[in-house]
């Protein structure tokens, strides 16, 4: 999703150094405090290692690593800064990370000036000592003992020699080479050099196994010598060869330079990594007769030293010298093996490596600087072919700002530009290719506060010394403003050349400075105002609104610019007001009620993210800017550590405007995203989607990160920056998922097959457009298999079948049975249509979506869709049978035992004793898919389909789980089921236990019936006493009394379902229902023996059961559904309506119970609005309550259910549901019927008419006379007051509109008393 693309560590500002491991060749190099670790083939960050990990006292301090080496065969890193040496080993478990070795601190303040290290050996040269030290193991610790130590001149430069047995220095204070024996330190040789040495190198022997001394100098003038003994005299060597720059050079070359002084460099070429990698190519190449081969065949064979020169031009010239292991010396000769063409390198470099590639054919060269690798590929690159040498990544060049520490990023509103703030000065960076590529456009000295503008092409910097805005162009612009505390950069509300800068300034009470820079035609700086927020008391906080989203779009739409913080909480979001002036209009504010912000961010989208310190650790909020009473605005809370504060904040946007945030701490980045709200998994808000921890790769804390274009991710840690960004797509492979796809995937609209969309098509009655998208799907991935896999383009269906209104009497792609006479018999045109949806269709897809799932669904909504396409193949077969509310239900009951049957199956992890969130098992279903069946016409044939989905065994718990006793309204019904369950609860398992039953037969006054059973229960223990017990006439009082004194017992016994049983044996039915609600916690068994028993719903244990239990019970969840349903039992369905809509606190105001636990205002169901849309005229007390609902209310009501629609995926249902609501509006006018006499034919007119219109009767459910309001009364005029007062005409607002309402209630329920002529049914009127 987001990977490191690149590193900026700082440039090498001496030599490298390169290690060899068997999977990878890594490259390193100090850079201040740090040493750099990177992969020699792309340049990419293995890991930076930190001096002040091995001494903590240098963390603070100014000095620099000096020296570095490595010990390739003990896989050793020494490094050295001032006196002190610090070296570090491979880990010997996670072979890609090093771990702190030891340490050595010399004496008497000697600062290190060289070293070197092989196979345990340390040679330091110091200011004027050489010493050599060996590595032994002290008390199991590796320590450095010293083996010898002498005076010398400071030297510069110290080499072991292959067989450790000397060692060659050389000083910056003379030309000499020395050459030291390393077991005693005796100095053996001297060598005079006519130039400053450059560099010294060893060559390993080739043609024997003695140690002969072959040593390669290069002077200044880049001269090349080649010392090795003579025969005579083994242990000093001698100038046999020299190789310099007009010895490498063509003489027409050497013409043309007219004795100017040529720059250049050489390098050796080493033999050994040339000869391996020649070795890996020709075994590969049986066939030798072509000139590439043999040239390189000869190369191996003759073992030719190769040396290569870069000219001033950028060409390379390649010299041989044969016969260096061969004796006598005078069989030397040299010649050039190769030249290429001018521009081969882009400047002459000052170090040259060729490193190997295990195994591989072609070697890696690295230069310096700037620090480059390029890949050789021998065949091409010696038969002088331009593709023999191929640039593979190329570093920065060394700038003197990158070695102060970074204090934070600034960058463009749309990411393209870039400024690097440090402790001393800053650089301005421009973005390139998509982000992936950041190229440094200039820098500053010194600054407080920084703006880059025009894309990082210019910038501006504050000194907060002088009170001077500087304009860094081709002509520096100054000026001189107030104080400021903060410097950022906006888009500009108007066409121009201009960029927009704002400065808060730091007075008590901030004011804002608005400037306008030009760089075309000529650079200018300029303050066009200074305003301040009308704010009542100075804000904690005023930042810049995020302009990711839209910035670089033109002039477009205004745009929310500031926000601003008050100590109290509140968010309030401004925009630039185009009048005189230039002031600040407030769009918008949310109340957090959080105090001790300390940092603050706001999205394009006007997401606000919040901290606050707390005693137990920071709080995260993140806050939308829509605050509603239908939402608080709070999308997110989170309380992290106390051990890992938060360090910065940052918003970027995806080209669909979601916001996307980087929450960074000392160690690592949180990316978070918002989630898509879905019924299937109920999480939070928003989500952490990826995790970048810097910890294992660089040593210093984050400072700061921030976005750029396109999704990349900069990172600031110590002096050194990461680059994050979409992943390098493989040659073998598919471009990986970038960070927008992502985000798009877990939060963007849905596609059509998604679960998600099918189950609200589903709910909202669009059956006929499920059946269409599952039509599609199949014909899709019919497709797709006989493409033999890849990628297809899915089939959308058309915007305009979403918003049809109609979709079950739908005439397009209905695929039904044509018959051609009234009469046809069953079995003529039966045959299922091949392209349409049937039940072969189905079953066939469900089997291949089971071999193969669908892309980018997880396993859960795979899961669930299996579940809708067979629930909705299901429901299209019996759903003439049935209404829109009992399709709703059965969609639901059928989805919730298919998924919990999938997931009870043998593999499933629920079977396995897990029930982890992702499955998707539920204990029941939600009271949402209760109260469809509640409000169905059609509830026997729901609960026979009920019973069916249970294979007609239905236990207690089967009941509970379908709520199957809270939507019954039928009392034979409930009695008959009651009585069809206790039956299979006696059944149930092979033991035949009465004691199963008893509860439910004793709700149902058999208790004769239970006594017969016991007769049957000859194995059970109790038998005895129960037949004596039950003997007993209870309708007496005594036997009463000893039922409820044995209901006691059983408490005490904690057999608290039999108890309640004998409470019910013994009249209690007040005893028997709160054993179900206290002790068994099963509301709805106690709703259910209320019912029964009371026979009836105005039951007096019913009404108490549903304000003291179930009411408190549904505003402490939060749960609407379940108060809208208690409501309606207690005859207050306005309060039913009412409480889907209106805040939970106003309903709880208006109630007789106290209600003190209110839990949070869930309105994230679209459901609810198909609730209300149902229950807002059905009734006149729901008219009454939905009259006491202003249009104001309803209409935001609206809004949210369609942003809900959109955090869903739903965005095509959100545009269905805002273009189809009616706002239906009541009338105020009354007519007086009594005086008017409607003529014939003209029914009468009043209030709620077009509710009334829509639906064909309206249920008289109150007397109008006594019906209590649910809503406090307005306080009446004095009547005095009103004598003198004329009356006023008023016109009603659009906020009043409540007023308006209720004023035609009254009169709407006395009118609908009356008689009203209905005609009579006549036949004829059809003809």
């Amino acid at each position: 999703m987001l990977d490191l693309l690149r590193s900026f560590s700082g440039a090498p500002a001496k030599g490298l150094q390169y290690l060899a491991l068997p999977s990878v060749t890594l490259l390193l190099y100090p850079s201040v405090d740090t040493i750099v670790i990177l992969n020699a083939a792309d340049l990419q960050l293995v890991q930076a290692l930190a001096f002040w990990e091995v001494f903590p006292g240098a963390q603070h301090s100014t000095e620099s690593i000096g020296f570095l080496a490595v010990d390739p065969a003990m896989k050793l890193i020494v490094a050295s800064m001032g006196s002190r040496v610090a070296a570090w080993s491979l880990s010997g478990f996670q072979t890609s990370t090093w771990r702190v070795h030891s340490s050595l601190t010399l004496s008497d303040g000697q600062a290190v000036t060289a070293l070197n290290c092989r196979s345990g050996l340390l040679a330091l040269g110091s200011n004027s000592t050489l010493s050599v030290y060996t590595l032994i193991l002290e008390n199991d610790l590796p320590t450095w003992s010293n083996k010898w130590t002498c005076d010398v001149t400071t030297p510069s430069r110290v080499r072991f020699s292959p067989s450790l047995m000397y060692i060659a220095t050389s000083s910056q204070q003379d030309n000499i080479v020395r050459i030291y024996l390393t077991t005693s330190g005796r100095q053996t040789q001297t060598i005079p050099h006519p130039r400053p040495l450059a560099n010294i190198t060893w060559r390993h022997a080739q043609a024997s196994s003695r140690d002969d001394l072959i040593l390669y100098t290069i002077t200044t003038d880049t001269t090349l010598r080649i010392f090795f003994p003579v025969l005579d005299s083994p242990q000093h060597v001698q100038l046999h060869a020299s190789l310099d720059l007009f010895s490498s050079l063509p003489p027409s070359v050497i013409s043309k330079s007219h004795g100017e002084n040529l720059n250049s460099s050489v390098f050796w070429l080493d033999r050994e990594v040339i000869g391996d990698a020649l070795g890996n190519i020709l075994k590969d190449i049986p066939n030798t007769d072509d000139a590439k081969t043999r040239r390189v065949s000869d190369i191996k064979e003759e073992g030719w030293d190769l040396f290569l020169r870069v000219l001033s031009d950028g060409s390379i010239v390649v010299r041989a010298v044969a016969n260096i292991d061969r004796r006598p010396p005078t069989l030397l000769k040299q010649f050039t093996l190769l030249q290429s063409l001018p521009s081969t390198f882009p400047r002459v470099p000052s170090h040259l490596y060729v490193i190997p590639n295990p195994g591989k054919r072609n070697l890696t060269l690295v230069t310096s600087p700037p620090l480059a690798t390029l890949s050789l590929e021998p065949l091409n690159f010696f038969d002088a072919r331009s593709d023999g040498l191929i640039l593979r990544a190329q570093g920065t060049d060394r700038a003197l700002e990158e070695e102060s520490r970074i204090l934070g990023f600034v960058r463009t509103p749309e990411g393209q530009g870039l400024g690097v703030v440090r402790e001393c000065g800053g650089e301005a960076w421009f973005a390139r290719e998509r982000g992936s590529k950041l190229v440094r456009a200039g820098h500053w000295p010194t600054a407080d506060l920084a703006v880059v503008l025009d894309g990082g092409r210019y910038f501006a910097t504050y000194s907060k010394t002088n009170g001077i805005l500087t304009l860094h162009s081709t002509i520096p612009q100054i000026l001189a403003i107030p104080p400021i505390s903060s410097l950022f950069s906006l888009p500009p509300s108007s066409a121009g050349p201009h960029e927009c800068i704002f400065g808060i300034t730091s007075n008590p009470t901030p004011s804002i400075l608005h400037m306008h820079a030009v760089q075309y035609p000529g650079p200018t700086l300029e303050l066009k105002s200074q305003t301040r927020l009308p704010l009542s008391e100075p804000a904690l906080f005023i930042v810049p609104v995020d302009p990711m989203a839209w910035s670089g779009a033109g002039i477009g739409p205004e745009h929310d610019v500031l926000l601003s913080v008050a100590r109290g909480g509140e968010l309030m979001f401004w925009v630039q007001d185009d009048g005189e002036g230039r002031g600040w209009r407030l769009t918008g504010r949310v109340r957090t009620g959080r105090t001790g912000i300390s940092r603050v961010r706001c999205s394009s989208a006007k997401k606000s993210v919040l901290v606050v310190p707390g005693a137990e650790g920071e709080e995260l909020t993140i806050w939308d800017s829509k605050e509603s009473e239908f939402a608080s605005g709070l999308e997110y809370r989170k309380i992290l550590s106390a051990h890992d504060p938060v360090n910065d904040l940052d918003w970027s946007s995806t080209p669909d405007n979601q916001s996307i945030l980087a929450v960074g701490f000392e160690r690592h980045v949180e990316i978070l995203c918002q989630q898509r709200m879905t019924y299937f998994d109920e999480g939070p808000g928003w989500g952490v989607i990826h995790n970048i921890d810097i910890g294992s790769i660089m040593p210093h804390p984050i400072s700061d990160s921030i976005w750029l274009s396109h999704g990349s991710l900069l990172i600031g840690s110590g002096h050194q920056m990461c680059l994050f960004g979409q992943p390098r797509p493989t040659e073998t492979e598919e471009p990986p998922e970038g960070l927008f796809e992502h985000v798009a995937r877990l939060n963007g609209p849905l596609v059509d097959y998604h679960p998600q969309m099918i189950l609200q098509c589903l709910l909202w009655g669009k059956l006929e457009l499920v059946k269409e998208i599952i039509v599609n799907l199949f014909k899709d991935l019919t497709r797709l298999r006989e493409a033999g896999g890849g990628k297809i383009e899915w089939t959308t269906v058309p915007l305009d079948h979403f918003l049809r209104k109609d979709q079950m009497d739908s005439e397009k792609g209905q695929h039904r049975r044509q018959y051609t006479s009234l009469f046809a018999s069953a079995d003529q045109n039966d045959e299922p249509d091949e392209e349409g949806f049937s039940r072969a269709l189905v079953e066939g897809m469900l089997e291949n979506l089971e071999e193969d799932p669908l892309p980018h669904l997880t396993p859960n909504e795979h899961a669930h869709l299996l579940v809708l396409i067979q629930a909705t193949l299901e429901v299209d077969e019996s759903r003439r049978a049935l209404d829109a509310n009992g399709l709703r239900y059965l969609i639901s009951m059928r989805s919730f035992f298919i998924l919990n049957q999938r997931t009870s199956a043998p593999n499933s992890p629920r079977s396995k004793g897990e029930v982890p969130r992702k499955t998707g098992w539920r204990a029941r279903l939600r009271f949402r898919d209760m109260l469809w069946a509640f409000h169905s016409e059609s509830q026997g044939l729901l609960l026979s389909s009920s019973s069916a989905a249970c294979q007609g065994k239905m236990l207690w718990s089967d009941a509970r789980a379908l709520g199957v006793f809270i939507w019954l309204n039928s009392y034979d019904s409930m009695k008959a089921h009651m009585e069809v369950i206790a039956r299979n609860e006696y059944m149930a398992g092979e033991a035949r236990d009465p004691v199963a039953c008893s509860l439910f037969y004793f709700a149902l006054g058999k208790h004769k019936l239970v006594h017969g059973l016991w007769r049957q229960a000859a194995w059970h223990k109790e038998q005895a006493v129960m037949l004596k017990f039950l003997s007993n006439d209870f309708s007496q009082a005594r036997w009463r009394t000893a039922a409820l004194k044995n209901a006691y017992a059983l408490l005490s016994k904690r057999r608290f379902e039999y108890a309640a049983a004998f409470f019910l044996l013994g009249g209690s039915l007040k005893d028997a229902v709160n054993v179900c609600i206290r002790q068994l916690d099963d509301f709805q068994l106690a709703v259910a023996l209320a019912r029964l028993v009371e026979g009836t719903d105005d039951g007096p244990i019913l009404q108490e059961i549903l304000n003291n239990t179930v009411i408190p019970l549904s505003f402490r969840k939060g749960n609407r559904w379940l108060g809208s349903w208690a409501f309606w039992l207690l005859h207050r369905r306005d309060l039913a309506v009412r409480i889907l809509v209106t805040p939970l606190q106003d309903i709880a105001s208006s109630l007789d119970v106290p209600i003190t636990d209110i839990g949070s205002p869930h309105y994230d169901d679209p459901s609810l609005a198909l609730l209300f849309s149902q229950l807002k005229s059905k009734t006149l007390q729901t008219a009454k309550g939905t009259s006491e609902i202003s249009g104001r209310v309803e209409f935001n009501f609206v809004l949210q259910i369609a942003r809900v629609f959109t955090r869903m995926g739903c965005h095509v249902l959100a545009l269905d549901l805002v273009r189809s609501w009616s706002f239906d509006r009541p009338s105020t006018a009354m007519p007086d019927f009594s005086q008017l006499e409607a003529p014939a034919g003209v029914r009468r007119v009043f209030p709620l008419e077009p509710a009334m219109r829509r639906r064909s009767s309206i249920m008289i459910d109150m007397d109008v006379s006594t019906a209590p309001p649910t809503r406090r009364a307005s306080p009446e005029r004095d009547a005095s007051e009103s004598a003198v007062l004329p009356p006023i005409k008023e016109t009603p607002k659009e906020e009043n509109d409540l007023f308006a309402r209720k004023a035609g209630l009254g009169s709407l329920m006395k009118s609908a008393k009356q008689d009203v002529q209905v005609p009579e049914f006549d036949m004829s009127s059809f003809f």
